[in-house]
């Protein structure tokens, strides 16, 4: 994954001060024709905190074991979105940007031993029905060798394309029976974002969620699907596989939700649904990416 204008980091971002100039930047207008600056950031010999490791297990249910989770290279790569996020020739503010799909591809078992090179850089730009699209790529090496890479799809509503009115909606599935049902407190935001740094007055109580027009908190997305990847964490290809998933209806909490899963050619279909067994949370598979 290679850039003409990577920008090489001493140290990771601090989070704080990125969401004080995320505020800052919250009247940014992308005009007619927003383009990605091509840049991108990369942060080399990252040292894994064992006892952060550790916070991180616990808050998604990972069990211990001498491997990475595959979703925790994630939080040392957000940071580094943040910065992509606040330069100043990025046409979007980064307050109101929604998280709708991610994609890990995992080409082998990262040791937790293991020192990282994280890099970051834009992706593509696409005007869509209801606003725009574009994603953040994301590969981590270690010792020169690709070892894990991602691509979070961010969307910014307005200036879409339209259309899609008279599109007929899907008719209503029936609520899943063979599922797990998972209790998620109201601190769930809360406990993630200490551990994530993503401290986004959406996930944290309810007042601050308010004043961002939800109800009461919600969950954030890598967090859903951390949870999900730690309830197949047995199941998964020891050799290289890719999990994608599709975010969807928010997730206020606490709440109760609906886990469920099945093989599928080549993998698993998983789905986390709320307490009807039918709005969805999240989808996703796993497949081989070999």
């Amino acid at each position: 994954m290679t850039t003409a204008h990577i920008r090489e980091l001493r140290n990771a971002p601090a989070m704080l001060p990125l969401f004080a100039k995320a505020v800052l930047r919250a009247g940014v207008k992308p005009g007619k024709s927003p383009a990605l600056p091509d840049i991108g950031v990369r942060l080399r010999d990252v040292v894994l905190d064992q006892k952060h490791l550790a916070t991180y297990r616990k808050v998604c249910a990972f069990p211990a074991d001498k491997y990475l989770p595959i979703t925790y290279p994630h939080l040392h790569a957000h940071p580094l979105f943040m910065s992509l996020l606040l330069h100043a020739d990025f046409p979007f503010a980064a307050m109101g940007l929604v998280h709708v799909r991610n994609r890990i591809t995992q080409y082998r078992r990262i040791n937790e031993r293991e020192q990282l090179d994280v890099e970051c850089r834009f992706g593509e730009l696409v005007q869509v029905e209801k606003g725009f699209e574009f994603s953040i790529l994301t590969s981590v090496s270690t010792a020169g060798e690709l070892v894990w890479e991602s691509e979070s799809t961010m969307f910014r509503r307005g200036g879409g394309t339209g259309g899609g009115q008279d599109r007929k909606a899907p008719a209503t599935p029936a609520p899943v029976t063979d599922f797990e049902q998972w209790k998620v407190p109201g601190d769930t935001g809360r406990r993630y974002g200490a551990v994530s740094g993503d401290r986004n007055p959406i996930h944290l109580y309810p007042l601050t969620a308010k004043l961002f027009g939800f109800k009461r908190q919600i969950v954030h997305g890598m967090w859903s699907k951390a949870r999900c990847l730690a309830a197949l964490h047995d199941q998964l290809p020891e050799g290289p596989f890719t999990v994608d998933v599709q975010f969807k209806l928010p997730m206020f909490i606490p709440a109760t939700v609906k886990f469920a899963h099945e093989q599928s050619a080549g993998g698993i279909d998983f789905r986390l649904l709320a307490s009807d067994g039918v709005k969805p949370h999240l989808s996703g598979s796993v497949q081989s990416a070999v």
